[in-house]
C-alpha cells in the first residue's frame, strides 16, 4: 500500500527466496503448512493504521459496555451450551477488515466479521521473522501496531497463557490438532511456551479434575486450557469419543473462555454502527427484506473460513431457509484490489489481533494477520491456481 516499499519488495522478490521461506516453514516443525502462504507481506501506512485503530476503538466501546453480556445472551443457541465459570473479559478478540477505498480514494477498513477466540499469534510472529530473513524489510515497520518487539510480545503471551503455572499443566486444546490446517501455529505455540498440544478426546475427567497422560504414562493434572476448539466443528463430530464436555464444571482456568466464542461473533454485527461497519441484520428479525438484496450477503452466524456464505442472495433462497435464527444478512463490502503484484493487483483483508492484559486490565492490539485474494472471496477455493494470494502479515509504519 506504500508505493515505494511495494515497488522495492516486488523488485527484490524471487521464486528462489520464496521457496526457501516455504521450506523453512515446512521443516521447522516437520509439518507442511496447511494453507497457502502469501509471497509478500503488506506495508500498512500510518493513515490506514489510524483508521484500523479508530475502527477497533469503536467496536470495543460496544464490547466494553457494562451490559454487553445481557445484550448477547441471545448469542447462545441454547443455555444448555453455556460453559460455567465465565470470566469478566474476553481474553482474545479478532477483528477482520476488508480494505476498501472511500470517495476520496483513501484506503479504509470495513469490518467483515469478528471472533472472541484466539488466532495464529505465534505463527504470525514466526512468519514475520522469516519475511525479514529472506527479504529486506525496511526499519520503522512492525507487525505489532503498538511497536513492541519480539521478546516483549512472547513475554506478554507467556504471562497471559501460562503465568506462574507449570507449563506441562497448561494445554492447548483442539479437535485432532494434527489434522488442522492451522496446526503450525499449535507447534509454534508449544515451542515458545512449552505447553502440551492435546486433542479433546485425550482429556480425562475425574470428579472436577481434568488430566492427561504424558509420554511416560504419568497423570498430569490440567490447570489451564488455552482453548482452540471451534464449536462448529466439535458439534459436527458425533464420532469423537470424549470424557469431558464443555458444559461440565471443572477446576480449570480457561485462557480464552469458550462463551466469548458466541458473544463476540457475527451475532453482534447488527449492534455495531459507524463508518467502518457494514449494515447487518439478523434474518429472523427482519420484517421486510432490503430492496437492493443484490448488495447483501447471507452468512451463518457461527461458521468459520467462509463456510456457508451465500454471495448471490435471492428472496427465494431466504424463504427456503428453515433456521433463519442462524443467519445474518450483511451489506457487501467492496474490497479494492490495492496490492500491486507481478501478475495483477490483489485484494487485502487485515485481521487485528487483540489481547486482554491482566496487568493493565485493558484489551490492546498486539498483532495482525493479512490475507491476499484475487478471487470473489478470500478463501482458498476462490483463489485456486492464483499466485501472490494467501495468508501473510502486515508490517505497520510506526
Amino acid at each position: 500500500m506504500i508505493k515505494t516499499y511495494r515497488e522495492a519488495f516486488n523488485a527484490q522478490f524471487s521464486d528462489e527466496k520464496y521457496n526457501k521461506l516455504l521450506e523453512e516453514l515446512n521443516t521447522r516443525f516437520e509439518q507442511k503448512v496447511g494453507f497457502r502462504v502469501a509471497e509478500s507481506p503488506v506495508f500498512i501506512p500510518k493513515a490506514l493504521k489510524q483508521h484500523l485503530v479508530n475502527a477497533t476503538d469503536d467496536i470495543m466501546k460496544v464490547i466494553n459496555h457494562p451490559n454487553f453480556k445481557e445484550q448477547t445472551q441471545g448469542a447462545f443457541l441454547s443455555e444448555d451450551i453455556m460453559v460455567p465459570n465465565e470470566d469478566d473479559h474476553p481474553k482474545f478478540i479478532q477483528l477482520d477488515f476488508g480494505i476498501c477505498l472511500d470517495e476520496h480514494g483513501e484506503a479504509v477498513p470495513k469490518l467483515i466479521e469478528l471472533q472472541g477466540f484466539p488466532s495464529l499469534y505465534f505463527y504470525q510472529e514466526l512468519l514475520a521473522r522469516l519475511y525479514r530473513k529472506y527479504y529486506e524489510i525496511p526499519e520503522g515497520f512492525s507487525i505489532h501496531p503498538n511497536g513492541i518487539d519480539h521478546k516483549e510480545f512472547i513475554t506478554l503471551l507467556r504471562e497471559e497463557i501460562v503465568g506462574d503455572t507449570e507449563p506441562k499443566q497448561v494445554i492447548l486444546l483442539e479437535v485432532e490438532p494434527e489434522k488442522q490446517a492451522t496446526n503450525i501455529d499449535f507447534y509454534a505455540t508449544s515451542a515458545m511456551l512449552g505447553i502440551k498440544i492435546l486433542c479433546i478426546s485425550k482429556l480425562k475427567l475425574r470428579g472436577k479434575q481434568l488430566y492427561y497422560l504424558d509420554e511416560q504414562g504419568n497423570e498430569i493434572q490440567v490447570l489451564k486450557i488455552y482453548n482452540r476448539v471451534i464449536f462448529d466443528e466439535l458439534y459436527q463430530r458425533k464420532d469423537l469419543y470424549r470424557e469431558f464436555h464443555f458444559t461440565e464444571e471443572v477446576d480449570v482456568e480457561w485462557i480464552g473462555h469458550p462463551n466469548w466464542f458466541f458473544r463476540i461473533s457475527k451475532y453482534i454485527m447488527p449492534m455495531l454502527k459507524g463508518d467502518y461497519v457494514p449494515k447487518s441484520y439478523h434474518l429472523e428479525k427482519l420484517d421486510k427484506l432490503p430492496a437492493n438484496l443484490e448488495n447483501f450477503v447471507l452468512k451463518p452466524l457461527y461458521s468459520f473460513a467462509g463456510a456457508g456464505v451465500q454471495l448471490n442472495v435471492t428472496e427465494e433462497m431466504i424463504e427456503n431457509i428453515p433456521n433463519k435464527w442462524n443467519y445474518l444478512l450483511q451489506e457487501k463490502v467492496k474490497y479494492h484490489p490495492i496490492i500491486e503484484t507481478p501478475d495483477g493487483p490483489a485484494k487485502c483483508e487485515v485481521r487485528i489481533m487483540l489481547l486482554h492484559n491482566k496487568k493493565t486490565q485493558s484489551i490492546q492490539i498486539i498483532s495482525n494477520l493479512v490475507r491476499l485474494s484475487k478471487g470473489e472471496m478470500i478463501g482458498v477455493k476462490y483463489n485456486k491456481d492464483k499466485t501472490w494470494v494467501g495468508g501473510g502479515t502486515g508490517f505497520f509504519e510506526l
